[in-house]
């Protein structure tokens, strides 16, 4: 079933009002691969009256009010993306579609759409049930952070937005959690996974330097950064708080990752894989196109990458489902009216990451002084691809599934430390599981940049590649890598990107397509060496590009006239 958006569909559950109603800045899609969707079943699976408002408009009351009050909670996140970046490429010019918006016209999710909900919904229910603000703008604007859009530093967005608690990260067990802790009137502080304002710091808990200081010192928002990164994992993570001017934002440590068995729960609820009837009648939503006939298989990256934001809020230790409610799904995707025989993408934030974690993480938390991946993969990982591989082979065998492609990112020395089952892997997946092209993401290939963005050198690179090429050449397809690549990431010069340049042609062989210019999205390493100017790891200064047309400059070296993207 679709979660209720209009009174006529509560009248027909024979419902007459609802306990929790989520607000978003995306289009209401029933799939696993949207939060609205996992929370709000995961809530009715409990117990609980569900209902969504899907970009609301916010100049008027005819949204917002269509469901009437929740009793419980307003749940308010600005969907799949943080809305600044939905809302503006990496030089501040307005992006013309939204693929998460019906009819593909980016008009209908509002700057820092996490503060426009809440001012709604509190312009129209005075005095109004709790606010509960939650998905990644929320989560990676929990504490103060750099605002590349303002280009100053914030507040945490729970004062900016005057709500009453945030939920961070991936969150399933702590918004179950509120539900029933308001349903039974008790206080919600206590709650691990989220964050509140405060007149006292608690007990035991961390005080990282305040806003005020963060935003005047880049010294102490890089402490402030590095001491709010440090306690994110759940086996080790303490409590923090940040002082923003006579009160505190109050940081709880995160809750346990999520068992498998927990997993299967949360994907083995049943989904409509479909956008809303309410909202289908506007147009096509192009992200139907990629997650329709997808299947998520984990969660979290221990890539850890400076410039990306995984690692904050999906965590950086995996966690994945059981093979058998993958081939499950796999079944019930078979029988989808709509289903034509392709499954689009079986993985996660990194698709070859399914299956294997170092055990020492798992018992002891996350390492402190050094990263899986980078410089090299650490030993204690052993990776091992043996699981994935067997999950390709049971869903290709079944009935009406013709093929099985991996869209998600290969991590190629990743694929290489695994001595055991590593180019079977690959072997197979060139084989049988690549639809033309497979995505990687080297972002650069000088050493110097490579080692700021935490990327592996070129070595893993040149070598993959000429086992990819052998490969395909051996099965007679022709099959293409497809390159990831960043222009303009702190410590990139000119100079840098054209001897980038001079590696795709010389060395790949190629001219690439897929560059991007780096966006300083919050509470990232990389953004924080574009606000500061100096690499955190080593306390040197950076060379920082902020110029918008030699930014431009930085990413036509590489695609020369063709269309800007």
């Amino acid at each position: 079933m679709f979660l209720p958006t209009t009174k006529a569909e509560l009248s027909h559950l024979g419902w007459d009002s609802l306990d929790v109603i989520f607000v978003t800045g995306d289009t209401y899609i029933d799939s696993p691969y949207t939060g609205v969707a996992i929370l709000g079943k995961l809530l009715v699976d409990k117990g609980f009256k569900v209902g969504v408002i899907a970009q609301p408009d916010i100049e008027s009351d005819r949204d917002i009010k269509r469901l009437g009050e929740p009793r419980l909670f307003w749940g308010v996140t600005s969907g799949s993306v943080d809305s600044m970046v939905a809302n503006y490429t990496a030089t501040k010019k307005w992006r013309k579609s939204d693929d998460y918006t019906p009819g593909g016209t980016n008009n209908r999710r509002p700057d820092r759409a996490v503060i426009a909900y809440t001012n709604l919904v509190k312009r129209h229910f005075k005095p109004t049930r709790p606010i509960l603000l939650g998905g990644i703008e929320a989560s990676l604007r929990r504490i103060a952070h750099y605002d590349f859009w303002s280009n100053k530093v914030r507040r945490s967005i729970l004062f900016d937005a005057k709500a009453d608690i945030l939920a961070y990260g991936m969150a399933e067990s702590t918004v179950v959690s509120i539900a029933k802790a308001l349903d039974e009137g008790r206080e919600v502080s206590g709650i691990n996974g989220v964050c509140y304002i405060s007149k006292t710091v608690p007990e035991g808990f961390i005080e990282l330097p305040s806003f005020e200081e963060a935003a005047k010192d880049k010294k102490k928002f890089s402490d402030c950064f590095g001491l709010f990164y440090a306690n994110n994992d759940p086996v080790t993570a303490k409590g923090i708080a940040q002082r923003h001017n006579d009160r505190f934002l109050v940081q709880n440590p995160p809750p346990p990752y999520p068992t498998t068995k927990e997993m299967d729960r949360i994907y083995d609820l049943e989904f409509e894989r479909d956008v809303h009837p309410f909202y289908r009648k506007n147009g096509r939503v192009k992200a139907m196109d990629t997650i329709r006939f997808s299947i998520p298989t984990h969660r979290g990256c221990y890539g850890e990458c400076n410039f990306c934001a995984i690692a904050v809020h999906e965590g950086r230790t995996v966690r994945w489902r059981s093979q058998e409610s993958i081939i499950n799904e796999a079944n019930t995707l078979a029988r989808h009216p709509k289903f034509k025989g392709t499954i689009a993408d079986v993985g996660g934030p990194t698709a070859n990451m399914y299956g294997f974690e170092c055990k020492k993480k798992l018992k002891q938390g996350a390492c402190t002084d050094k990263r899986c991946l980078f410089p090299k993969v650490c030993k204690s990982l052993k990776p091992d691809h043996s699981g994935h591989l067997k999950l390709l082979r049971q869903i290709s065998d079944i009935p009406g599934v013709k093929k099985v492609f991996i869209g998600s990112g290969i991590r190629y020395d990743l694929l290489l430390a695994d001595k055991g089952h590593g180019m079977t892997f690959l072997k197979t997946v060139v084989n049988d599981h690549v639809s033309g092209q497979m995505k990687v993401a080297p972002e650069h290939t000088q050493t110097q940049i490579l080692e700021l963005m935490g990327k592996p050198d070129t070595s893993t690179l040149i070598k993959f590649k000429q086992q990819f090429d052998q490969l395909s050449k051996k099965a007679g397809k022709k099959q293409f890598l497809t390159y990831y690549l960043i222009a303009a990431h702190p410590g990139c010069t000119l100079d840098d990107m054209k001897r980038l340049k001079r590696f795709c042609h010389e060395t790949l062989k190629i001219t690439p397509e897929q560059v991007q210019i780096f966006t300083p999205t919050p509470s990232t390493y990389s953004t924080l060496m574009y606000h500061t100017g100096i690499d955190p790891f080593s306390d040197k200064q950076l060379f920082v590009e902020r110029d918008r047309s030699a930014k431009e400059r930085q990413k036509q070296t590489i695609t020369g006239n063709r269309k800007k993207r």
